[in-house]
């Protein structure tokens, strides 16, 4: 009778061979290199029953025999860990004998509706066994279905042509339960592609033959040519059609189970997720006696820093609270800052609680520590509600350290940002966090209090909080006004109002109230950023040439800069600058020391880096801010790297000089200020108040300031894959950066020059790791990366003239750069075959072309220097 599914004849067996391959490798290489494995077996299949009143429901019966283990390519007889092992060997006996128990499958209209097997086989041999018993199910029309297989419920397309038939699975459509993260960036994640095509040919309405090929391919966004692939084929052949056993006679399924084998019940066809149990892996405290001395503090600019830090990372995800207090108890105050850092980026619950159960904010003598979790807390790659809800009730509890209760709520805000990025805005702990954060900074009287709840604000960068932002940037004096300003240019453009813009040409033109320059040429900056019109930037190109000495200047440099970079709104201004009014050599002929000036740092085929520089003076030739910048892009994200700012005020007094309009009463004051990897830092401040200054300016030694050190994961992701055949693969991704930043100041009124240094020092390590687990067999390959590089800035200035001398270089040391690739293959035995192949280079150093202008000035004040230091004898 006529099936709208495969049939079987009946009194019939038929013989198939059956192989699954498992390939792994780098993406572009070929499958003939590749390590991984084959399974090969007969399989027998058998019509047990037909109903009587529908033919298209059927019982069939399928037995795996002669199991076979090899290698997927030809190896030397010493490379081939299979050789001379039987399956039973590699397998284990009770495995194999399991593997062996038929199956049987009900089959209605081509599709599995029951799958049976017994209770309590292991779940290794069960996923083979389902992944065999998917290749049956099929339809002989065409069209599109959502249907349940291994891979779990699944968009299917089948297209069928006289006796063959193509089904294509959309690998990512199914539902399956999935345990796995992401990184919250896309530059710093992992991009995936999944495929999977299975072609039947059928003959007498049955099978002859069935290929399947899966295929995953795995590549880190910012540099694609690091990845892996995982290539899964599967293959059925008839070899031929015997005689076979009777059908059995019955109505109903069940009864006709219950005679061929009570044991049997019906499970899931859905794979069910296995992990094979580590033997031999050395405990959390045995694994980190072995990496301990890379962590060192001074040790931390280097590659084999990052790379410790990673696997202990990997080992915390595996421990208990117990096992992680363990180690953090028995650790001495030099390494335990490292450790926090770890333990802390681990993000599981038992990290977080031994985290918290170890840390007391009570106790002002741990601030170090305290510091570092908050930190290591804002940079979390996948943070959860869990998380923002502890930091939250330590906000409201006890905290003796006044930095520490500002670097949590700074970090609360981060957090509250990645929350709300992943769709998180509403729950319960994010909506808390957010009040409260908001309440408290409207009710604030101090200065501190307030400066603390805007700089959660800039990391929040919540929409809601824009029109207070805005209140605090127009009202408010100096510091508070200007951490305001700048809190709203890090908004996406797309968010910033017709109040905003009205709110920052009257704070730019000083319609209401003077400003200070550093919050003025903000103002400007947010302008010329989102979207100007023709008058916006009209209005500002007549402004120049009525401004304060240097900020003529420095309005001039962004402008040109807009120009010279292409920047979105570069046409507007060039349109402006056809009207001899806004574009004259009055205008552009301005003198002064300030600047600004953007660069690129790469271009690459995935990503691009730029560098922003921006330097402020006040009229008597002594800094106000210095802001470097580096972003990370892609065609559709982008990343503020880092962002240090240096800032100086009222520090006129020292060389008897006048401060400008609006500046007269201003304290002296020195700080820095950083941004890192999209989270803002607590400032730093170098100096406060003339007593201060006068103290540290007599005892400077010119000695770095320490701003971040620490251990920051990067990349994290991921992911756990059911392959169609029945192994199960694993995949993660992990980048680590081992950070040393230092900034320095240096002031010499014997030479009238000062000297700002920022000293990047930094060590990226990415590793990725795929393998493929089949209980008796594993196989994987390693890749990593690692690279290691100090960026130095240093701006000299020579006060001792007007226009004051400024040199600023920006120098990249030269930096190794070693990447490597691992494959391999090993049996439960201890038996392994490894291949690995590895290059480093050396990227050579250069110094970054600022501006043509800065050049001639480095020149000059060179020039100077080895005059004015000639030998006197």
């Amino acid at each position: 009778g006529h099936t709208t599914g495969p049939s079987l004849n009946n009194d019939k067996l038929y013989k198939f061979a059956y192989s699954t391959e498992v390939y792994v490798d780098q993406v572009k290489a070929s499958l003939q290199k590749s390590a991984g494995y084959r399974i090969s077996s007969g399989v027998d299949v058998n019509l047990l029953w037909r109903n009587p009143e529908n033919d298209d429901d059927q019982l069939i019966k399928i037995t795996i025999r002669d199991v076979q283990v090899e290698n997927v390519n030809e190896r030397p007889a010493a490379k081939n860990i299979f050789k001379g092992k039987s399956a039973e060997k590699i397998i284990g006996k009770d495995y194999l004998k399991a593997l062996q128990r038929p199956i049987v499958l009900e089959l209605v209209r081509g599709k599995v509706k029951t799958f049976y097997s017994y209770q309590n086989e292991p779940g290794f041999t069960q996923n083979i066994k389902r992944g065999l018993a998917s290749l049956f199910q099929l339809q002989l029309h065409s069209g599109a279905v959502r249907e349940v297989d291994i891979s779990g419920k699944c968009n299917t397309t089948y297209h069928v042509r006289q006796d063959q038939v193509t089904k294509v699975k959309a690998l990512d459509s199914c539902e399956l339960e999935n345990q796995g993260f992401t990184s919250h960036n896309q530059i710093l994640d992992v991009s995936t592609k999944a495929t999977s095509a299975t072609i039947y040919v059928l003959e007498d309405s049955f099978i002859k033959s069935i290929k399947a090929e899966e295929n995953y391919v795995f590549l880190l966004n910012f540099r694609r040519k690091t990845g892996a692939k995982i290539v899964s084929k599967q293959r059925l052949e008839l070899k031929s059609v015997q005689a076979g056993p009777g059908l059995i006679a019955g109505k109903q399924v069940a009864g006709v189970i219950k005679t061929l084998d009570p044991s049997y019940v019906a499970v899931p066809l859905v794979a069910e997720p296995v992990k094979s149990e580590c033997k031999k892996c050395p405990s959390l405290s045995e694994h980190w006696q072995t990496i301990r001395e890379h962590m060192y503090p001074e040790k931390l600019s280097k590659a084999e820093a990052a790379r410790s830090f990673l696997s202990f990372i990997q080992n915390i995800r595996k421990a208990t609270k117990e096992e992680i207090l363990q180690v953090i108890r028995s650790e001495n105050n030099e390494l335990l800052p490292q450790v926090v850092d770890a333990v802390t980026s681990a993000q599981t619950p038992a990290s977080l609680e031994a985290m918290l159960e170890f840390l007391d904010f009570k106790d002002a003598s741990t601030s170090i520590l305290q510091e570092r979790f908050l930190y290591a807390c804002g940079f979390a790659s996948h943070p959860n509600e869990m998380l923002l809800k502890s930091l939250t009730a330590k906000f409201k509890g006890d905290i003796t350290n006044e930095e520490i209760r500002e670097t949590l709520v700074i970090v609360m805000g981060a957090l509250i940002r990645k929350l709300c990025e992943r769709e998180g805005c509403k729950l319960p702990a994010v909506v808390e966090a957010k009040r409260l954060i908001l309440n408290r900074l409207e009710k604030a009287k101090k200065d501190d209090n307030v400066r603390m709840y805007l700089l959660a604000l800039k990391n929040a960068l919540l929409p809601e909080a824009i029109p207070l932002l805005l209140k605090y940037a127009e009202s408010e004096e100096g510091p508070i006004s200007n951490l305001a300003a700048t809190a709203l240019q890090r908004y996406d453009p797309s968010l910033l109002t017709k109040e905003v813009k009205k709110t920052m040409n009257r704070i730019y033109h000083q319609n209401h109230k003077v400003h200070e320059k550093t919050v003025r040429t903000t103002a400007a900056a947010i302008i010329l950023n989102s979207n100007p019109s023709y008058m916006e930037v009209k209005n500002i190109l007549l402004s120049i040439g009525e401004l304060p000495l240097e900020m003529n200047k420095y309005m001039l440099s962004m402008i040109q800069d807009i120009l010279h970079f292409e920047m979105p709104s570069s046409k507007t201004v060039r349109q402006v600058l056809k009207d001899m009014r806004a574009h004259n050599y009055d205008r552009f002929s301005k003198m002064g020391s300030s600047s600004a000036y953007s660069g690129y740092i790469t271009r690459g085929p995935d990503v691009s880096s730029t560098y922003s520089f921006d330097i402020l003076y006040s009229g008597s030739g002594i800094l106000r801010r210095s802001n470097l910048n580096i972003h990370v892009f892609d065609r559709s994200a982008e990343l503020h790297v880092s962002q240090v700012v240096i800032e100086a005020q009222g520090l006129e007094s020292i060389i008897a000089a006048t401060p400008d309009e609006g500046e007269e009463n201003l304290d002296s004051f020195a700080g820095m200020s950083a941004i890192l990897f999209d989270v803002q830092l607590r400032p730093v401040t170098f100096f406060e108040g003339y007593g201060d200054l006068m103290s540290k300016m007599f005892s400077a030694t010119g000695d770095p300031i320490n701003v971040v050190r620490g251990l920051i994961l990067l990349t994290d992701y991921s992911q756990e894959i059911q392959l169609q055949s029945g192994p199960r693969a694993s995949t993660e991704f992990l980048g680590g950066l081992a950070i040393d930043i230092s900034g320095g100041m240096e002031f010499s009124l014997w030479y009238r020059e000062s000297k700002t240094n920022v000293k990047n020092r930094v060590a990226v390590f990415t590793v990725g790791n795929i393998e493929v687990d089949s209980f008796f067999v594993k196989t994987g390959i390693e890749t990593t990366l690692e690279v290691e590089t100090t960026l130095d800035f240093i701006s000299t200035v020579q006060f001792s003239q007007y226009p004051f001398l400024v040199c600023m270089q920006m120098d990249k040391v030269e930096s190794p750069f070693r990447r490597y690739v691992t494959k391999y293959e090993s049996l439960r035995s201890g038996r392994k075959y490894t291949a690995r192949r590895g290059k480093a280079e050396l990227l050579a150093g250069n110094e970054y072309p600022l501006h043509q202008e800065n050049s001639n000035m480095c020149r000059k004040v060179f020039g100077a220097k080895s005059d004015s230091s000639s030998n006197w004898f």
